[in-house]
């Protein structure tokens, strides 16, 4: 059932929960989520970068594809689909192209300039019914082509940004995306705390849920995260199944080579890894 990100966001933030977002890069991505969701009756949120989007054809080719497996597969559960890390004009692209939830990220330009363009974009985003995320510091390390610092959000910016009528906000705390290096210092809590209080409980996300060990993220969530986004994860456990269907030969027996069987094991790779986050996350059961 797609929907926009809000009510969802709403219900974990008083539920003291953190919805998933889980991205994905091709069918075998989207179905494995869309089911391991239905199969534990759980609200989910479908990332897409804008990298993600040109790889499978474009944003339009996207939301038809999860619009129609969404039908196909009697999805019950709330699915949001969700640019991630957009640019002012891939957001509005996506808005066009029949998302249901995009994320403006301005964390790059001056407070001005992102207050300016987030403000434009909440209201096109509220005219179609969609949900806008906005985001104030940096995620740390680079996903798909958009690098940041990892600089630690300011309170008085991210009330600036959530004062403008946008559904959810990602704030820098210290994550990374991609692998956390050995000598990570952890999540910052006390800006989390500060952040928390200065933006109205609005629901906030954390990015770069790879790496972050579960009590970090049972903090977090106390603290005021509503979404966690996960994607390296995924695509480990997607390549390290599909190494080993491979190094065992099995793509040359019978007809093992065929993409269906080949792609099968990491798609089953998928669907244990958003099993384990959703029931680290407390959405089971919450659709």
């Amino acid at each position: 059932m797609l929907v926009n990100a809000t009510n969802m966001l709403l219900k974990a933030r008083d539920g003291h929960y953190a919805v998933g977002q889980f991205n994905i890069n091709n069918l075998e991505w989207t179905k494995s989520i869309l089911l391991t969701a239905q199969e534990l009756n759980s609200p989910v949120i479908l990332g897409v970068s804008e990298g993600a989007g040109k790889y499978m054809t474009g944003f339009k080719t996207v939301a038809a594809m999860v619009k129609a497996m969404d039908e196909s597969l009697g999805i019950t559960v709330p699915v949001a689909l969700h640019l991630d890390h957009g640019t002012y004009e891939g957001a509005k692209a996506c808005v066009a192209a029949g998302f249901t939830s995009i994320m403006f990220d301005g964390s790059h330009y001056d407070i001005e300039e992102n207050v300016a363009k987030t403000t434009e974009l909440v209201a096109l985003a509220h005219d179609h019914g969609l949900s806008i995320e906005a985001e104030v510091g940096s995620i740390g390390g680079e996903e798909d082509g958009v690098i940041g610092m990892g600089e630690v959000a300011d309170p008085a910016q991210c009330a600036m940004i959530s004062s403008l009528g946008i559904d959810f906000l990602a704030a820098g705390i210290g994550n990374i995306h991609g692998k956390y290096p050995a000598n990570w210092k952890g999540l910052d809590f006390d800006a989390l705390d500060k952040i928390h209080a200065a933006t109205n409980n609005i629901p906030l996300v954390l990015h770069g849920g790879t790496g972050i060990p579960d009590d970090m993220i049972k903090k977090a969530i106390s603290l005021g995260v509503s979404k966690i986004n996960v994607n390296t994860e995924c695509q480990l456990s997607f390549a390290d199944a599909t190494r080993k269907y491979i190094e065992a030969g099995k793509d040359v027996q019978g007809k093992g080579y065929d993409p269906r069987k080949l792609l099968a094991p990491g798609a089953e790779a998928i669907k244990a890894t958003v099993r384990e986050k959703i029931a680290l996350f407390g959405s089971a059961n919450k659709a």
